[in-house]
């Protein structure tokens, strides 16, 4: 249970991350980037991976079943 938690709270900070530097990186359309090229720059970033890597383990704590017998499913 405290795995979960913990596991969801992590992929929730990755997110978090990662779509702040997503965000901040629009800025380099003010400056003359076109939408492909915005696209192409932040796929080449490591940072902006936290974004899909922090989803992956919050759909993974969430959906993958856990070992605990006793625990409440709603």
């Amino acid at each position: 249970m405290f795995a979960r938690i913990f596991f969801f709270l992590l992929g929730f900070g990755l997110t978090i991350i990662g779509c702040v530097y997503i965000i901040s990186y629009l800025n380099l359309m003010t400056i003359g980037y076109n939408f492909y090229e915005y696209v192409n720059f932040i796929i080449r970033r490591i940072e902006c991976f936290y974004a899909v890597i922090g989803l992956i383990i919050i759909f993974a704590s969430i959906y993958i079943p856990g070992g605990e017998k006793n625990e409440l499913y709603i």
